[in-house]
């Protein structure tokens, strides 16, 4: 069986070292490799980045193995690049305000996750829970991609046994009132048939990423999970602005942020795979 991998983009600041430490965490229980990724622009900048990546390795966790890793290129492509040619499971990023890699704030981040096919879980300065991700809210708007990142979600509830708790925006049209209210059964449907603790609440769509962030304060949740639907929002209630919102919250919430597949209702990923 292939053993499962992630990847950590790490710039050298301090909150790539709590990416790690989340990566880490979930690598942990899933006996997974991690990838600590340094991109550069020059061929010359390869040896300074080794000697400072191997530095980061020997302060970390030594039951989980981390592979160093330097690449030449652009943060916006290659780390995208990087995660699926090793078919990584997931990215670990750290987002902050003007320090490090190339001003990587939440619209910068968004960039990157644009270009990848592999999983975010974006952190701010937060460490994680020893118990790892114990609730974890999923926001359902009316985008049907949105209905993909449940098996992600699942996975990561079943390794850490989490809460899930679903969010959907109130809408006044009836028929947009039953599309939520079949999304709310579709998605207790999915978790309860994989034994994963679930609860559903409506919340006003208005200020929709807001209500979000409030919820999962109120619940002291430790992961929102969310999708980059910036191509099609024809339907949903979450824009890039509300995305950057949610990636960049002022509780520090780390978000799962992934890109919708095409024709894809639903994500069979399965970590066990």
């Amino acid at each position: 069986m292939k053993t499962k991998n992630f990847i950590v983009p790490h710039d050298f600041t301090p909150v790539a070292n709590i990416a790690l430490e989340h990566a880490v965490a979930t690598a942990k229980p899933l006996d997974a490799e991690i990838y600590l990724l340094h991109v550069v622009a020059r061929n010359k900048d390869i040896n300074t980045a080794e000697e400072k990546l191997n530095e980061v390795v020997s302060k970390f966790d030594s039951s989980v193995k981390i592979i160093p890793s330097v690449r030449v290129g652009n943060i916006f492509e290659d780390i995208g690049d990087f995660a699926a040619e090793h078919h990584a499971e997931l990215i670990f990023m750290g987002t902050h305000g003007t320090h490090g890699w190339q001003h990587l704030t939440g619209m910068n981040a968004l960039k990157v996750i644009t270009h990848s096919s592999v999983p975010f879980v974006i952190v701010q300065e937060k460490t994680p829970k020893e118990t790892g991700y114990d609730d974890i809210v999923v926001p359902l708007d009316l985008n049907k991609e949105t209905k993909q990142k449940l098996a992600i979600v699942a996975n990561i509830a079943k390794y850490f046994n989490s809460n899930v708790h679903v969010i959907t925006p109130e809408e006044t049209d009836e028929f947009l009132r039953h599309q939520v209210k079949a999304n709310i059964q579709f998605a207790q449907k999915y978790f309860s048939e994989r034994n994963i603790s679930v609860t559903a609440s409506i919340v006003p769509s208005s200020g929709f990423d807001k209500e979000v962030v409030k919820h999962a304060v109120n619940i002291d949740a430790d992961l929102i999970a969310i999708m980059n639907l910036n191509k099609n929002r024809v339907l949903g209630v979450l824009t890039a602005n509300h995305e950057e919102y949610i990636i960049t919250n002022d509780a520090q919430i780390p978000a799962l942020i992934m890109n919708p597949i095409e024709g894809v209702n639903t994500l069979a990923v399965d970590f066990n795979g």
